[in-house]
């Protein structure tokens, strides 16, 4: 239980960590950006200045040579020079693809995106005679507004990388925890057993009516391969090439003479026999737990089919009823462990029926379809051996 609690407080340490980290280089980034922005936007009311000056300078013979200087300086930021009434003079544009320049379409195109991007600059010459310097962003202002989104890319994959270790080292350590009770289970049920086995030679001696120490000892039989059953859980079980046809119908009578007489029970097969490696104990349990899952369904009363039929390659098991059936949303829900639509359940018998048949039996159990108020099918796919 602490493993839990302190899993809990270390993920909510980590998302803490994690956010606080993002709202930093956030904050980092948007501010440097601005700085960065304010900058580009001094260095073009320098080269504005620079650009009123080499115009209005009237003596042939001054060094304009500083101005020259500061106007070829950009290199960076794109701009384009219009006059008052918007229109674009000839070579009027700097750093700009100077192939693309030569359409007009472009041109305007480019400075529509100066517009949205920045204000305009200012430059008065002499007679109040005006032009505007719109400028967009330089290339590497535009990389930087990306830098945040990769931040925060490479932060989610790294938390997406500890949530995985978190849910696999939970999943582990209830794996642990369910196979322990499992086999403790089995233990406890030992101790009863062999006890159960002694009294019924006591009661046969007694010479007591054979029908119902028949009965008794079927029912120890089956506490008997109940514990297997449970020793067997976190283990890889050995698996026999058997009929499946045998065991089917093995589990299918037990089950059928306990049940209610309101259910009426059919088994029909393809073949006599069909064979596939399998554990018979567990594969069992996956038959019973679907048949009491049905009857479940129907409330003790309606209809029970088990199906058998084969292909060249596989085994088919359906079990159909005439019970309350599900929505189709449901039919992958229904095997996650702790889904039950039952009042009183765990909602653990089909979760473990999916886990034994794909993990132990390298097969498939699915809903095969199901409809609501008129029943349901599940399959299982077995391969089959020759």
């Amino acid at each position: 239980m602490s493993f839990f609690k302190n899993t809990i407080l270390l993920k909510r340490i980590v998302i803490l960590i994690s956010f606080s980290i993002v709202t930093l280089i956030l904050w980092n980034t948007y501010s440097f950006f601005k700085r960065f922005k304010n900058e580009e936007r001094l260095k073009m009311e320098i080269v504005a200045t620079a650009m009123k000056e080499f115009a209005t300078n009237q003596d042939l013979n001054a060094d304009v040579s500083l101005e020259d200087k500061i106007i070829k300086s950009n290199t960076s930021i794109p701009m384009i020079l219009v006059d008052e009434n918007g229109n674009i003079g000839l070579d009027s544009y700097l750093n700009l693809d100077s192939a693309k320049a030569k359409d007009p379409a472009y041109l305007k195109a480019q400075l529509e995106i100066m517009k949205e991007q920045n204000n305009p600059i200012e430059i008065t010459f002499a007679k109040n005679r005006k032009q505007f310097i719109y400028y967009r962003n330089s290339d590497l202002l535009n990389k930087l507004s990306y830098y945040p989104l990769t931040l925060i890319l490479i932060l989610s994959l790294f938390l997406a990388l500890i949530y995985m270790m978190f849910t696999s080292s939970k999943i582990a350590e209830q794996n642990k925890l369910w196979t322990g009770m499992a086999k403790e289970t089995a233990h406890q049920i030992g101790t009863p057993l062999s006890s159960l086995l002694g009294w019924i030679a006591i009661l046969k001696m007694e010479n007591i009516n054979d029908k119902y120490v028949n009965e008794i000892e079927k029912d120890v039989h089956r506490l008997n391969t109940i514990a297997n059953r449970f020793s067997k859980i976190g283990s890889l079980p050995a698996l026999k090439k058997l009929d499946i046809i045998a065991v089917t119908k093995s589990a299918y009578e037990y089950l059928e003479f306990r049940s209610s007489k309101q259910i009426a029970f059919t088994f029909e097969s393809s073949e006599e026999k069909l064979y596939s490696n399998v554990n018979e104990e567990l594969y069992g349990w996956v038959i019973e737990n679907l048949i009491k899952n049905a009857i479940d369904a129907m409330l003790g009363k309606g209809k029970l089919a088990l199906v058998i039929s084969d292909d060249a390659k596989n085994i088919e098991i359906n079990i159909t009823d005439t019970g309350k059936g599900m929505a189709k949303s449901q039919f992958k829900k229904i095997f996650n462990p702790g889904f039950t639509s039952k009042k009183r359940g765990w909602g653990l018998g089909l979760s473990l029926s999916k886990r034994i048949i794909e993990d132990y039996h390298k097969g498939k159990i699915v809903v095969k379809n199901s409809e609501l108020n008129k029943g349901t099918t599940f399959q299982i796919i077995l391969a089959k051996v020759t």
